[in-house]
C-alpha cells in the first residue's frame, strides 16, 4: 500500500484571481444592454455565491435565467482581460506540484469562463470544475480525493467540511479572518503568499505521521489554526 496522491483544491474568484475589475466591467455592460441599473461597485464586494443569487437583486426572478445567459455570453469579451492573478496564486499551484501532488480548481463560476481566466493568466491546474457552490463543492472534492480545499469565502469552508477535507481559508476576499474562523476553517492565511510555507509544513508532518503509523494510513491531523 502507498499513501494516496496529495490533491489540493482551490477556489477561483478572490482566491486565485482578482476578478473584481472584470466582473465590474461585465456588469456595467450588462446594465447597458438590459437598461437595468446595477451597482457594479456593490456587486464586486460580495463575490462568491452563484451568479443567479446576485442577479435576483437587480432583475425580476422570471428574467434571471435569460439575463444570466446574457451575462455569460458577454463575459469573455469584457471580464477576462482586466482580471489579474492574486499574489501567490501561481506559486501556490507550483507548491502543490513540487510536493508531488495535483491541483484542481473547484468554483461556482461557469466552467468555460473559469477556464478562460486560467488560460489567460497562465495558471495550469490539473482539472477545473465549475458550477458548484458551498456544500456542492464536496461533490468534486470527493471525486478527486482532495485532502485540502483552499478558498476565501465561508461557503468554501462549508464545501471543504462537507467533503471531509482540510479547510484552508485565505482572507483575500469578502470574508475576513474572524468570519472564516467562525465558519470552521482549520487554517486561516492572510493570502496565498503564505500557502507554500504552510503546505511544506503540512506535507512534512503528514510524512512523519505516515512513517509512524504505516503507509496508506489516514492523513496527519489538521495543523492548529494559523
Amino acid at each position: 500500500m502507498t499513501s494516496r496522491l496529495l490533491t489540493v483544491g482551490f477556489d477561483l474568484d478572490m482566491t486565485l484571481i482578482d476578478s473584481r475589475p472584470g466582473i465590474h466591467a461585465c456588469y456595467v455592460e450588462l446594465s447597458a444592454r438590459t437598461g437595468t441599473p446595477v451597482d457594479a461597485d456593490l456587486v464586486v464586494t460580495r463575490l462568491g455565491p452563484p451568479l443567479e443569487e446576485e442577479l435576483v437583486n437587480w432583475f425580476p426572478a422570471e428574467r434571471v435565467p435569460a439575463v444570466a445567459d446574457l451575462y455569460r455570453e458577454i463575459y469573455p469579451a469584457t471580464a477576462i482581460a482586466p482580471t489579474l492573478a492574486l499574489p501567490g496564486a501561481r506559486e501556490a499551484v507550483a507548491a502543490v506540484r513540487r510536493a508531488g501532488g495535483r491541483a484542481i480548481v473547484v468554483t461556482a463560476k461557469y466552467e468555460p469562463n473559469a477556464k478562460l481566466h486560467l488560460e489567460h493568466l497562465g495558471i495550469e491546474p490539473d482539472a477545473v470544475i465549475g458550477g458548484l457552490w458551498a456544500e456542492q463543492k464536496a461533490q468534486a472534492l470527493r471525486e478527486y480525493g482532495a485532502q485540502v480545499y483552499v478558498g476565501d469565502h465561508v461557503g468554501d469552508v462549508r464545501g471543504a467540511r462537507a467533503a471531509d477535507a482540510l479547510s484552508v481559508a485565505v482572507a483575500s476576499g469578502p470574508c475576513d479572518e474572524e468570519a472564516l474562523r467562525t465558519a470552521g476553517a482549520d487554517v486561516v492565511l492572510t493570502d496565498l503568499t503564505a500557502f507554500p510555507a504552510w503546505l511544506s509544513e503540512y506535507t512534512e508532518r503528514d510524512a512523519r505521521f505516515s512513517a509512524e503509523n504505516g503507509p496508506g494510513g489516514a492523513a496527519y491531523p489538521a495543523s492548529p489554526r494559523a
